[in-house]
């Protein structure tokens, strides 16, 4: 089924504070009685993703511009007999930039990481059914005067319009950031909006996400890149093989989000010179550059039950340690009419 494009306009946005993140001791889960205590496993102990995978130093000669936040995600929408949601999603970026890992924010509301350093979030939700998370446009020009894309999904959850009301108050600032992708969802309402200021033609394009598995990495939605046709065959695999079976959330990261394989230089963007941009062709990133360590620095998934019951999980690299932990709650959809 083909994306239903229902409007498209200009858009904007405003600046959040950073609010201190909160740590959270959780034991085993009420709703779904999993333990979810922090599990820490040391990086040279990892598997063979990070352990036997050799990094590729950017060489271009010539060529400085830095890698941007590069995440990619997968996710199955309102399609599934026992996931209304089902989503997968790698966030790359330098080793050396400040991260608050997955957990509940000040207000109590919000459920997500955090970037330690402009504030906002690649992925996050709420306690009302609201979720979003958004992917940078890989592009030569840069203008780092504008506001930070990590802004976009922090002012969705802090909202109470609907994704529709909130893409149209977007009108008029789509040239205040850099490229970007973002997803809104109301899981309440079961619905979806695929927003970007980089569609092929000028402005701003809002979408509705159709049913189906889809895949959003640093082009349009559903754009056909190796790395991205890759991982939607896993995932479809993966879910065909499981049936209307449990699914288990460490298996679909360790057998889809931590591959290392590598695009041919002939089938890359070409965006970047082929040095710069063969790294960033795995769907697990690991590579070494001029402005440091560079790569996949947290795997997340959330999943979405028919009964309201949401399981957020994220896998993410501290320290040269790799740590897991997994927060579930319930829907609480009277919070969502008011």
């Amino acid at each position: 089924m083909k994306s239903r494009r229902f409007f498209q306009a200009f858009r904007g946005n405003r600046a959040e504070t950073l609010v201190p993140w909160i740590e959270l001791s959780e034991d085993r889960c009420a709703l779904c009685n999993a333990d979810h205590r922090q599990v820490s496993v040391a990086a040279s102990d990892q598997d063979s993703a990070g352990k036997d995978a050799k990094t590729r130093r950017f060489t271009a000669s010539g060529y400085s511009q830095k890698p941007r936040n590069m995440c990619i995600a997968a996710f199955i929408w309102n399609s599934h007999p026992l996931y209304p949601l089902l989503l997968l999603l790698n966030r790359d970026e330098y080793h050396s930039r400040p991260t608050l890992p997955l957990g509940w924010w000040e207000d109590g509301e919000i459920l997500g990481g955090r970037d330690g350093e402009a504030g906002g979030t690649w992925l996050a939700c709420t306690k009302d059914g609201r979720l979003a998370f958004v992917t940078n446009v890989r592009e030569l020009k840069s203008n780092f005067q504008t506001k930070s894309r990590g802004d976009l999904p922090v002012q969705f959850l802090k909202s109470k319009n609907s994704p529709k009301e909130f893409a149209e108050e977007l009108v008029g600032e789509a040239d205040h950031y850099q490229g970007f992708n973002l997803i809104v969802a109301d899981l309440c309402s079961m619905t979806m909006l695929y927003i970007t200021n980089r569609p092929k033609d000028d402005g701003l394009s809002v979408i509705e996400v159709s049913p189906g598995i889809h895949v959003l990495s640093n082009a349009n939605l559903d754009t056909p890149w190796p790395k991205a046709e890759r991982l939607q065959y896993s995932f479809k695999d993966l879910l065909d093989k499981n049936g209307e079976a449990e699914i288990s959330i460490e298996e679909m990261v360790a057998n889809l989000m931590r591959d290392v394989t590598k695009d041919d230089e002939s089938k890359l963007p070409h965006i970047y010179p082929s040095e710069f941009e063969y790294p960033l062709s795995a769907i697990f990133v690991e590579a070494d550059t001029p402005m440091g360590l560079y790569g996949t620095r947290s795997t997340s998934a959330v999943v979405l039950r028919t009964s309201g019951h949401v399981s957020f999980y994220e896998r993410h690299l501290e320290k040269d340690l790799w740590k897991e932990q997994t927060i579930c709650y319930q829907i609480e959809k009277e919070k969502a009419a008011l």
